[in-house]
């Protein structure tokens, strides 16, 4: 009789608000937010450092830093604008202490977002289509390419993106022009050698 009401006892408990369940909800807000976040940022990380194994380490980084501030994670929207500060930040410091960096409208370079109900097909062509974009930021330099990520991909205004090179917003726009028309250029390469193929 004893250990049975010690167990309705336990349930009861449970059911109330506890410090496990604060522990237990903080966990899985945790869980949730580095599940949404991982690919991108890993991608943010990628095109700027390109090298795999150091995108990994760096993204592991950049979510432990994160995380250490669970109060921002409160509002997922401002957390995830908020991260990909931290992503960056990160991986052009990392450039910096390694010596990689000399550091100062791509709007379809934004990663899209996983749709559950896409075709393969689709899926195939989106590959692609990251892969072809990819290739074109290996004609930038590492600051063309890390300014040109950081102001038409993530967002961040050009004052923003001079903080993190540690340069003027001149520099940055000159970066900047000097990527797009190197984009450009690639774009009208690609088309052209495209359109001399055999269909």
């Amino acid at each position: 009789m004893t250990s049975v009401h010690t167990f309705e006892q336990v349930m009861s408990d449970r059911e109330a608000p506890s410090e496990l369940d604060a522990v237990l909800a903080a966990q899985e807000l945790q869980s949730r937010f580095v599940s949404d976040n991982l690919r991108r940022i890993f991608l943010l990380i990628y095109r700027i450092v390109r090298n795999v194994d150091d995108a990994q380490d760096l993204t592991q980084e950049a979510f432990i830093k994160a995380l250490q501030r669970q109060d921002q994670l409160k509002d997922i929207e401002k957390a995830a604008h908020w991260l990909s500060r931290i992503a960056s930040n990160t991986a052009i410091d990392f450039l910096r202490r390694n010596g990689k960096v000399n550091f100062c409208d791509v709007d379809s370079l934004i990663e899209p977002l996983s749709e559950p109900s896409a075709s393969p097909e689709q899926a195939v062509l989106r590959t692609e289509h990251r892969a072809y974009l990819d290739q074109g930021l290996t004609m930038l330099t590492d600051r063309e390419r890390t300014a040109l990520l950081l102001r038409d991909v993530e967002g961040l205004p050009a004052d923003e993106v001079a903080e993190h090179m540690q340069c003027s917003k001149a520099t940055v726009r000159s970066h900047i022009a000097n990527a797009r028309i190197k984009f450009k250029r690639y774009v009208e390469r690609s088309r052209r050698t495209a359109g001399r193929r055999p269909s």
